[in-house]
């Protein structure tokens, strides 16, 4: 038993840095696309904020995922497994093709798919599920209005500057934007791993009677996450910084404090967003104050479109993975 638990532990925190990898583009596609920073530099900045994040603003997201997708009684290592396996399938799967889609509901979608494939839809937590979906159209939705508003905001304040002078202030603000929303993506993405690790634990009767989270899972999570974002994942960032629509510094500036003020503000009350989707809200927000037409809305659909299928495609793959591994599991 201890074998087993130690090795999904292990898948945990390799879906954890697959994360990172994949989701580096929420962190640093503005930063770096808008040439404030080189890659290299982009990658540190935003990894090291990242795990600065697994101890800023408490474990409520962690606690969420843990006890708020399917029903702690049915959960069992091999639920775990099928849903980890879910996520970072349909994860890479996305990163090959360059879409920015959400690690945090592709885990979702697994856990569903899982539990769903070992106790049939009673396993789910209907609650949760409603709070998660409706911040699921919520949380890009805020980002666009939020970028939106930053963006105008920042125009009529540095309206009477000359473009150099706009210029210099936010390559500099960027720095700030860019920490304050890496800060967001590790205070969220680390969580649901931590989350995943912490119901397992609790499960198989390694925590106690207690549901908590250990600082060794923040330790671990936080940094796991830290380390995947560090290697970045190139082909999505080209899509989020450079596809959607054309950034400057001032323009990154407001979409990352807009995605920035999203994620942690959710974080705060528990709520587990898609750090993806809120980014890229945030990015069409800022590009539609230029002009609506400044918006590359045909591959914003695209993007869309993934969105729409990431729960149901992972939670498809973790159910045949939890059919396929159960009859083999002592």
């Amino acid at each position: 038993m201890l074998t087993t638990v130690v090795f999904i532990i292990f898948v945990a925190l390799v879906f954890d840095f697959i994360n990172g990898f994949h989701d580096a583009a929420n962190s640093i596609a503005t930063v770096v696309s808008t040439r404030v920073l080189t890659p290299l530099q982009a990658v540190i900045w935003a990894g090291f904020f990242n795990f600065i994040a697994a101890f800023a603003f408490g474990v409520h997201v962690a606690t969420t995922v843990g006890k708020g997708v399917v029903e702690t009684s049915i959960v069992d290592q091999w639920v775990i497994l099928a849903a980890l396996a879910g996520a970072i399938v349909w994860d890479l799967m996305t990163w090959y093709w360059g879409l920015p889609t959400s690690s945090s509901h592709a885990l979702i979608g697994g856990l569903a798919g899982a539990g769903v494939a070992k106790a049939g839809l009673g396993s789910l937590v209907v609650g949760g599920l409603v709070k998660i979906g409706i911040f699921m159209i919520l949380a890009p939705l805020l980002g666009l209005v939020l970028g939106f508003a930053m963006m105008l905001l920042t125009m009529r304040t540095f309206s009477a500057a000359t473009p150099g002078r706009v210029d210099r202030v936010f390559r500099r603000g960027q720095l700030v934007s860019a920490a304050a929303y890496s800060i967001g993506h590790g205070t969220n993405d680390a969580q649901k791993t931590m989350g995943v690790i912490t119901v397992l634990l609790f499960s198989t009767g390694h925590l106690g009677p207690e549901f908590y989270v250990p600082f060794w899972v923040i330790l671990a999570a936080g940094a796991a996450l830290g380390l995947g974002t560090t290697f970045g994942g190139w082909r999505i960032v080209k899509t989020m910084g450079m596809r959607i629509t054309k950034l400057r510094p001032i323009g990154g500036f407001s979409a990352e404090t807009a995605g920035a003020i999203t994620l942690i503000g959710t974080a705060l009350a528990g709520i587990p967003v898609s750090t993806t989707h809120t980014i890229s809200g945030a990015i069409m927000g800022v590009g539609a104050v230029q002009r609506f037409s400044a918006v590359r809305w045909g591959v914003a659909g695209r993007i869309v479109w993934a969105w729409i299928f990431t729960i149901p495609a992972s939670a498809a793959i973790a159910a045949a993975v939890w059919l396929v591994i159960r009859p083999l599991a002592p």
